[in-house]
């Protein structure tokens, strides 16, 4: 499903990759959607572990934490070519469509890939790193939404150029420390270095 997609992987080539009768598929599963969400589980368990790895690592800060989740992931991503890019957000494009159950699902798994985001930028909230303009449920939907973004640029152009440019920008502007402190101290920077009495 990864590489081919919830379509074009049929039951016939599952049941072939996983070397089992094609007749044995209905006797673990009721349907391809019931499959198609046991994947999902599957793959959303080996997240959780790079969450509490990253997000849940309290030697680092919570800006750091975050910072390391995007990294570790683009990591992975490297190592696939940047060809398949997040099977969540995949499957959420291709059976949101045709499929309830699946839509509701996906659904589930991205509240709850939430959280664990939305924890970390309070907490980043609270100890003065990132600006509490927003909700940080907000911010953290936000977050997951521009990284499936720039996930299916990177599969079209085949780079990291769409993910390097999320995390520059997202880290500039709704995970700084405060926007107008950063205008200011440019400001700051540029009346400090501009020649004494020149025309600006």
């Amino acid at each position: 499903m990864f590489e081919r997609g919830y379509r074009g992987a049929g039951v016939r080539d599952i049941a072939s990759e996983a070397g089992a009768p094609q007749g044995s598929f209905t006797n673990h599963f009721r349907s391809k959607e019931a499959f198609a969400r046991e994947v999902l589980d599957r793959y959303f368990d080996s997240l959780r572990e790079i969450v509490q790895a990253t997000l849940g690592d309290r030697s680092l800060s919570p800006s750091d934490r975050i910072r390391r989740y995007f990294d570790v992931i683009t990591g992975k991503l490297k190592a696939e070519k940047w060809a398949l890019g997040c099977l969540i957000g995949n499957l959420s494009l291709e059976v949101s469509t045709e499929s309830k159950p699946l839509r509701a699902h996906l659904s589930k798994i991205f509240a709850e890939w939430r959280e664990p985001f939305a924890a970390c930028i309070a907490e980043a909230q609270a100890a003065g790193e990132i600006a509490d303009n927003f909700p940080a449920r907000d911010l953290a939907d936000f977050l997951l939404a521009g990284w499936h973004g720039a996930m299916l640029r990177m599969k079209v152009d085949r780079s990291s150029k769409p993910l390097q440019q999320f995390k520059t920008i997202a880290f500039a502007t709704v995970l700084a420390r405060n926007l107008d402190e950063g205008r200011h101290a440019r400001l700051a920077r540029s009346a400090a270095t501009s020649p004494k009495g020149g025309s600006r």
